[in-house]
């Protein structure tokens, strides 16, 4: 189908399908880590949130409350960071395009 001005409808929808299994791709190849606690509890997840490693300072653990605290803080950290990630990666591919509900 064919609009005003030869847009093709089914070659625009190729091109967005392509460029959504691209973005899936690079968002599961990106890899994301934060840390709480000055470092006592470090997590890695991938761009599809995906928990890869938890890395705690050995100390912590006498402290069992504080260290449910700081696994949860940064593991929160890190989906923020995916979150940050994937929005430069939309705004980059759409142009800055501001498109609500999707950003």
């Amino acid at each position: 189908m064919k609009f005003p001005g030869g847009m093709d409808l089914q070659k625009m929808m190729k091109q967005a399908q392509k460029m959504q299994e691209q973005m899936a791709q690079e968002m599961e190849a990106l890899r994301v880590d934060a840390t709480a606690g000055g470092g006592i509890v470090k997590v890695e997840m991938t761009g599809s949130k995906e928990l890869v490693s938890i890395k705690i300072d050995p100390e912590a653990a006498s402290d069992v409350e504080m260290l449910q605290d700081l696994i949860v803080a940064a593991v929160n950290e890190c989906g923020r960071k995916v979150d940050e990630a994937m929005q430069d990666k939309l705004g980059g591919a759409l142009g800055g395009l501001k498109i609500p509900g999707l950003m």
